[in-house]
């Protein structure tokens, strides 16, 4: 009987100027960058370098009130990738798409495109939006509920689902001898009418080249786990122990097995940031270098705003006012984030201060610092011992941070046989291990797939 070796996956999250929210200030970080697509490309075609899995593009469609202190213009992904997937061979590209400030059809067209452009490199990630500054940008009212938001979502995807299986695989014929372009038996309606939408379909753009491009979601909430253990294939997760990525891990293994779907079927990346020296001794001195560049009103403007309480009255080297913070049920986005540090701070008795710089580097994200060796021992042990399939990589700093890793982290994972030293597929589902799913006319339905 052959045992098919278990190898771990590696998204690269390109975020502006790099994960430490004092990164732009680095001496070797590249802050008028995050316009230039030289420069998104110089981190795709390292990523690529390294082998990585893929790259993962965040967005928002809200500035922040703090772009006084650091880097937070955002580049509609879509223009990004499209442009990346033309100057790279490999790595697979996701972006971000909100389902409550966007149409199914503008959507599941869109990333059609984007995997037709790839030859089958695209995933989608599904987000339901944050805080009302997003909000306020489409129209007079604040931000759904959240469980409103996620009904939404299920739909949303449902019909995209649909648009994208509206072309069967075979419909497009072009036989030049007959005039045949596509046959019309093949292409469907899909005459959708739900809670939230309507769309009679088909989608005017043949079936993408995966089937479906990858899905991928990153709610840790008990709605968004419900959601993501139905809809999505790979999830991006905020761990930052490996006691509690562990039960994240097997939360949503056993939610998805209730839908039927096995554990290979959904991957799990937990977010890590590594900063890395050739000795300890230079891994801490960089991370105290990053430190001492973060803006400390910045840092409580964004506990506030995550845990829902101006802070600025309370002493910045004293605990939390845990006693006056509004609690997690009465929270409406980024529910598990707000669990997250207030469980953080809890466990390891941080004051303020010390939450603010805990969370600099990866804001809740798991952070570590050390040489290539000791990172690699501790990414082999989230991944043999139960907590993650692969890693949501999050460098603290552009380009620097992410050389650093491709160079002599991966060159260590690939010399204890958990990492390829070579691509085996040209798709994003091939690198993930993910079936293509069956479309109409086949066998298996992508209803049933989905």
């Amino acid at each position: 009987m052959n045992v098919i070796k278990r190898e771990m996956h590696i998204n690269l999250f390109i975020r502006n100027t790099g994960h430490h929210e004092a990164s732009w200030r680095h001496k070797d970080s590249e802050p008028f960058g995050v316009t230039d697509i030289d420069y998104y490309m110089r981190l795709a075609r390292a990523a690529e370098r390294g082998k990585l899995d893929s790259l993962f593009m965040a967005d928002s469609y809200g500035l922040p009130p703090t772009i006084q202190y650091l880097v937070q213009q955002l580049m509609d992904p879509f223009v990004v990738l499209a442009a990346l997937a033309v100057g790279t061979e490999r790595i697979g590209l996701i972006g971000t798409a909100s389902t409550t400030y966007n149409e199914p059809f503008h959507v599941a067209r869109k990333f059609a495109s984007l995997d037709h452009v790839s030859h089958g490199r695209a995933g989608w990630n599904i987000v339901t939006s944050t805080g009302n500054a997003t909000a306020y940008n489409f129209r007079d009212e604040p931000l759904p509920e959240h469980s409103e938001r996620y009904r939404k979502a299920t739909e949303f995807v449902d019909v995209v689902t649909q648009l994208w299986d509206s072309w069967e695989d075979d419909a497009l014929v072009g036989d030049k001898r007959t005039g045949l372009y596509a046959n019309p038996d093949k292409i469907h309606d899909i005459h959708h009418r739900g809670e939230w939408f309507a769309v009679r379909g088909p989608m005017n753009l043949s079936r993408p080249p995966q089937g479906h491009p990858v899905r991928v979601q990153a709610g840790a909430s008990d709605t968004g786990k419900s959601f993501a253990a139905k809809v999505a294939e790979a999830v991006f997760t905020a761990q930052n122990t490996m006691a509690a990525a562990q039960l994240f891990y097997s939360d949503l293994k056993t939610r998805a097995a209730g839908h039927g779907r096995s554990p290979e079927e959904l991957l799990v990346f937990p977010g890590f940031c590594p900063i890395i020296g050739d000795t300890h001794a230079e891994a801490k001195e960089l991370e105290e270098e990053l430190h001492s560049l973060t803006q400390i009103d910045y840092g409580i403007y964004r506990l506030s705003n995550l845990l829902k309480m101006d802070l600025t009255p309370y002493p910045l080297d004293g605990p939390l006012p845990y006693d006056e913070l509004a609690k997690n049920s009465e929270i409406n986005s980024q529910k598990a984030r707000h669990q997250l540090y207030l469980e953080l701070a809890r466990r390891e008795g941080l004051t303020i201060r010390e939450l603010i710089m805990r969370t600099a580097s990866a804001r809740g994200h798991f952070a570590i610092t050390g040489t290539p060796l000791s990172i690699a021992d501790e990414m082999e042990r989230w991944f043999r011992e139960g907590a993650a399939d692969g890693f949501n990589l999050m460098p603290p700093y552009f380009p620097g941070g992410l050389d650093l890793f491709v160079d002599k982290v991966v060159p260590e994972l690939q010399n204890r046989g958990l990492f390829r030293t070579e691509y085996a597929g040209t798709t994003l589902r091939e690198h993930y291990g993910l079936q293509r799913p069956a479309g109409r006319g086949s066998e298996q339905t992508a209803a049933s797939a989905y």
